[in-house]
């Protein structure tokens, strides 16, 4: 941490104050006098100088912070800096600015840790559940004559009642139920089973003491069902039909899908087996470091991590607030969560910077370049507008660094 005083004074303080004036001075309701005509001592006797101050304050507060940053080019700041106003008055105005500066890293052993990457291998029970799965998306509801079965799809009208009288939402018309997904309260799905086409019952059943509405709590309610249709699903066969539906180029055959499918899984499996190779190595060389890590640094990385999760929240349809009531939780216990993942990142960030320093490693304008018209490409955008979102060339520069620096580790 460091305190550093900056102080704005002479013509730069008496124009920010000048300024604040009038501006306020145009807001004050003073008998007599129209908003913004009124003397200063006229204002000043009515509200006083502290609101002036503040204004004024306010006003210089981007100068200062330039000023702040030239008297200290030379430190790394790392957060937000904490800024008060330590003094003021008629002469000047005194911010003070609590900085956070790059921790000092201390870096031990870092190379030839002796982390082994795991090795990689496809199975052929992999290969036929990806086949499997690949079939899936295509399968067929066929109609079935005889009995509901678990696994079938049964069409259905129901009502359910509760002491004889309907109840809200306790009804469907035409509704496709797969028997086994269950998708209604415990119970309803089994009943099913056995049924045949056109067939009507009454299905007994209560409501779990959890469920969702007051008043079906632990309930007993008896639903009335007909069973309008019965399908079975079918997995397509593997036939020139289905290889067509596929669309995949160079996919005629059995054989030939499954070596593509075992491609991909074995894609799937380096990518998996590369970043844990990483997380280990990067855990592994953290153990062997040094930094004393301020908490600002770590609440900042925790404010990241939340702002992400909400992205991906609201991507589902959730918001924060809907997650806090689904959990029972609050925004302390997220973030106590967080914490040690936080914490983490700040480590491996400042320890991987450091291994680029002492390494030597430096990134060209060109290299730079390059990369971020490889990745434009790779997500079909112009090079300009993936800068833009990735953060500027500097940002590129950063990550390929962080990434050369990983490097060193794997040797």
């Amino acid at each position: 941490m460091k305190e550093v005083i900056v102080k704005i004074e002479g013509e730069d303080w008496k124009k920010a104050l000048d300024k604040a004036f009038k501006k306020l001075n145009k807001e004050a309701k003073i008998d007599g006098f129209r908003p913004g005509k009124a003397p200063k001592e006229i204002y000043v006797k009515k509200y006083g100088m502290t609101n002036i101050y503040m204004e004024a304050a306010e006003t210089c507060l981007n100068q200062a912070y330039e000023m702040m940053l030239e008297k200290n080019g030379d430190d790394i700041i790392v957060a937000q800096p904490e800024i008060n106003v330590s003094a003021v008055t008629d002469e000047y105005v005194e911010f003070k600015f609590n900085l956070t500066l790059k921790p000092i890293v201390k870096l031990g052993k870092y190379k030839e840790l002796g982390v082994k990457k795991d090795e990689v291998k496809v199975t052929k029970k992999e290969i036929n559940e990806a086949l499997k799965q690949m079939q899936e998306k295509y399968i067929e509801n066929i109609d079935k004559e005889g009995k509901v079965e678990d696994g079938d799809i049964a069409i259905i009208d129901f009502e359910g009642f509760k002491d004889g009288v309907a109840f809200d939402g306790g009804k469907g018309k035409d509704y496709s139920l797969k028997i086994g997904s269950n998708t209604f309260i415990p119970g309803f799905e089994e009943q099913i089973i056995g049924m045949e086409k056109g067939e009507e019952k009454d299905i007994n059943l209560s409501f779990p003491e959890n469920y969702h509405v007051d008043e079906l709590k632990g309930q007993p309610v008896i639903f009335k069902v007909k069973v309008k249709e019965i399908k079975e699903q079918q997995l397509p066969k593997l036939d020139k039909d289905f290889f067509d539906d596929l669309g995949m180029e160079g996919i005629d055959s059995k054989e030939s899908l499954e070596q593509q499918l075992e491609e991909n899984i074995k894609v799937r499996k380096e990518a998996e087996a590369d970043n844990k190779y990483i997380d280990e190595l990067l855990i592994a060389a953290a153990k062997n470091t040094e930094i004393d890590i301020p908490e600002v640094m770590i609440n900042e990385e925790i404010d990241r991590i939340i702002k992400q999760y909400e992205e991906n929240l609201k991507m589902q349809g959730i918001t924060l607030e809907m997650f806090y009531q689904f959990t029972n939780s609050d925004e302390q216990a997220l973030r106590d969560q967080m914490k040690e993942e936080a914490t983490n990142r700040v480590t491996y960030r400042l320890m991987l910077e450091e291994i680029a320093n002492k390494e030597n490693i430096e990134i060209t304008d060109e290299q730079a370049e390059t990369e971020a018209a490889n990745l434009a490409t790779k997500y079909q955008m112009d090079k300009e507008e993936f800068l833009k979102l990735f953060g500027g060339l500097e940002m590129v520069k950063y990550d390929l660094k962080m990434r050369q620096a990983i490097e060193v580790l794997k040797k």
